[in-house]
C-alpha cells in the first residue's frame, strides 16, 4: 500500500500518467471475462432449464424473465447510488462473492428440479423460487460489476491518457462481453446435447466455485496496480456531505476545497434533491433526467422492449419448435460474431465520423437487417421460417452492438464522476423496464403453439 500512495502522488505531481501497464490491463480483461463467462452461461441456460422442467409452457421461462428484468428495473438506481457510495475494494468484494454465490445457489436448485422430476408442489416451487431470487441476486451483482468496470474504472484510467484510450478500453470489454456470449452457449449446447441437462448445471456451479477467488484476485491486482484508481477512491471518501451547513452557501463550502475535489462534488441539480436520500430511487431519476445524453440513454433502452434477441424467451420457443440446443447455442455464437466484428468496425468508424454519427448510422444499418425477420412472419414452413428469424437476429448485432457502444461513450464523456455510477444504474433500470415488458408479454401468452414470437415481431420492431 505505501508504494502505491507515493505512485498516486507522483501521479498529482506529473499530468501525464506512463501508459497503463499491459500485464495489469490483461488481469482486468481476464477477471471480465470470467465473470461475464459466468453471466452469459447462465443466461443462455436458464430458459433451457425452465422448458425442461415444465415443458410444453413458457409460463416458466417467462415468470423468471419477469423477476429478473423488474428487479433490475427497481433497485438498479439503488444500485447505482449505492456503488457510487462505497469504496471500490468494498463494492469489488461484495459484487465477486454475491454473484459467483447466486449462480452457485441457482445452479444447485436446477439440479434438484432435473433430477428429482416427481417432487411434491411445495417442495418445487421453494426450489423454483430459489432459482428465481438466486437469478435476480445474481443479475444485480453483475449490474454492480457492470456499473463499476465499465462506467467508473475504465474513464479512471483512461484519464490523462492518449486520445482514443477509452475507446479501446470500450472496444475490448465489450468484445469480451461477446466472446462469452459466443463461447459460452456453444459449450452449454453440446453439454446439454451430447451429455445432459444436468451435467450443464454441475457445470455451471462448478464453474463459479472456481472462478470466484481467481476472479476477485485478478481485479484486486488491478486496483492495487493502477494508482489512479487509488487516488480516485481516495477523493471519493472525502468529499464532503452534499447537506449544506445553514452559516454558508453551497458556493462559500465549495470555495474552500482543493481544486482536485470540486469536480467530484455532485453538481447543483444533483445535490437540490438531496431531500429525496429517503427514497434513492427518486433522486437518482432526477440526476439521470438531467444530464445531456437522457435521449439517446433513451434511444438504447428503447430497443430492449423487442423478443428479436437470443434471450430466454426467444430461445425457448426456438426449442420448442423442434431446433437442438447445440444450433441454437452455434446461432447465437454467429450472433456474436457479428457483434465482436461490431467491436473491430466501431473504432475506426469513431475516429473518422465522431461518436454521434457513427451511433446514427449504426441504428440505421440494425433497423434495415431486421426487416428479414419481419419476412420470415409469412413463411409457412416452421424450420426455414426459425433460420431464417435466428439469421435475421445475428446479422443485426453489428448495428446494435456499434449503437450501445456509441452511446455508453456518450455518457462516459459527458456525465459528470460524481453521478456517472448514478446514471449507469438508472439507465439499466430502464432498459430492464423495457426488457421486462417483452416478458410480461410471455407470461399473457405463454402457449408456444399461438405463435408468440411470430405475433410479436412486427411490434417489437416498430417500438425499436
Amino acid at each position: 500500500m505505501g508504494d502505491a500512495e507515493l505512485e498516486a502522488r507522483q501521479c498529482l505531481i506529473n499530468p501525464e500518467n506512463d501508459p497503463l501497464p499491459t500485464s495489469l490491463l490483461r488481469c482486468l480483461y481476464v477477471g471480465h471475462f470470467l465473470s461475464r463467462w459466468s453471466a452469459r452461461m447462465w443466461e443462455f441456460s436458464v430458459a433451457l432449464y425452465m422448458i425442461n422442467i415444465w415443458p410444453d409452457s413458457l409460463l416458466l421461462t417467462a415468470l423468471y424473465g419477469v423477476v429478473e428484468s423488474a428487479s433490475v428495473a427497481l433497485f438498479g438506481p439503488i444500485i447505482g447510488e449505492w456503488v457510487n457510495k462505497l469504496s471500490y475494494v468494498k463494492v469489488l468484494q461484495l459484487w465477486t462473492l454475491s454473484q459467483n454465490l447466486s449462480f452457485i445457489a441457482a445452479g444447485v436448485a436446477v439440479i434438484v428440479l432435473l433430477v428429482y422430476s416427481s417432487l411434491k408442489s411445495i417442495i418445487f416451487t421453494s426450489l423454483v423460487l430459489v432459482t428465481y431470487l438466486s437469478g435476480a441476486v445474481a443479475v444485480l451483482s453483475t449490474l454492480v460489476g457492470t456499473i463499476l468496470i465499465e462506467r467508473e474504472w475504465v474513464v479512471v484510467m483512461s484519464e490523462d491518457q492518449p486520445t482514443g484510450v477509452l475507446t479501446k478500453l470500450n472496444s475490448v470489454l465489450r468484445r469480451i462481453d461477446l466472446v462469452c456470449k459466443l463461447c459460452a452457449p456453444v459449450v452449454s449446447g453440446f453439454i446439454v446435447s451430447f451429455v445432459s441437462l444436468t451435467a450443464s448445471a454441475i457445470f455451471l456451479a462448478l464453474w463459479n466455485v472456481v472462478s470466484v477467488c481467481v476472479e476477485y484476485w485478478l481485479l484486486s491486482s488491478v486496483y492495487e496496480g493502477i494508482p489512479a484508481l487509488h487516488l480516485k477512491d481516495s477523493k471519493r471518501k472525502q468529499i464532503p456531505s452534499s447537506d449544506p451547513e445553514p452559516s454558508k452557501s453551497l458556493s462559500e463550502q465549495n470555495s474552500d476545497l482543493p481544486i482536485e475535489y470540486k469536480n467530484n462534488i455532485p453538481s447543483p441539480k444533483t445535490q437540490k434533491f438531496g431531500c429525496f436520500s429517503i427514497l434513492p430511487c427518486l433522486g437518482a431519476w432526477k440526476v439521470y433526467l438531467n444530464q445531456e445524453v437522457v435521449l439517446p440513454g433513451l434511444s438504447l433502452a428503447l430497443l430492449f422492449f423487442t423478443v428479436l434477441s437470443f434471450g430466454s424467451l426467444m430461445t425457448a420457443v426456438l426449442e420448442w419448435e423442434g431446433i437442438a440446443a447445440y444450433q441454437i447455442g452455434i446461432a447465437r455464437g454467429i450472433s456474436a460474431i457479428v457483434g465482436i466484428t461490431a467491436t473491430f468496425t466501431y473504432p475506426i468508424l469513431e475516429s473518422k465520423i465522431a461518436t454521434l454519427r457513427t451511433g446514427l448510422w449504426s441504428i440505421w444499418s440494425q433497423w434495415s437487417i431486421l426487416l428479414i425477420c419481419v419476412g420470415s412472419i409469412w413463411v409457412k414452413n416452421k424450420l426455414p421460417s426459425a433460420y431464417m428469424l435466428m439469421s435475421g437476429v445475428a446479422a443485426s448485432r453489428l448495428g446494435l452492438w456499434m449503437f450501445d457502444l456509441a452511446v455508453i461513450q456518450q455518457m462516459q464523456d459527458q456525465v459528470p464522476a460524481s453521478d456517472r455510477c448514478i446514471v449507469g444504474g438508472v439507465q439499466n433500470s430502464i432498459q430492464s423496464a423495457m426488457d421486462l415488458l417483452g416478458y410480461i408479454m410471455g407470461v399473457i401468452v405463454s402457449n408456444p403453439e399461438v405463435q408468440m414470437i411470430k405475433s410479436s415481431d412486427v411490434k417489437s420492431i416498430l417500438v425499436c
